[in-house]
């Protein structure tokens, strides 16, 4: 199970704060794609995005419940 985040006394539901990071580390993956010319071998470009937006959110929910409640 994915704890709670508490910032500022306001409670963020774990999955939420999951999301954002790996909403952010998507684009920081595209933009590398990007600048390194990739989108030349793909095919369909908003497959690749959600794709890829899925798989680091799914790793990210697996690593976060294995490590436990944050301190």
């Amino acid at each position: 199970m994915i704890p709670d985040l508490c910032i500022s006394s306001v409670f963020v539901p774990g999955l939420l704060g999951g999301a954002c990071i790996a909403l952010v580390t998507t684009v920081v993956l595209l933009r590398l794609l990007t600048a390194l010319g990739a989108w030349k071998l793909l095919s369909i470009r908003s497959f690749v995005e959600l794709a890829v937006f899925v798989i680091l959110f799914s790793l990210l929910a697996q690593g976060l419940s294995i490590i436990g409640p944050l301190p």
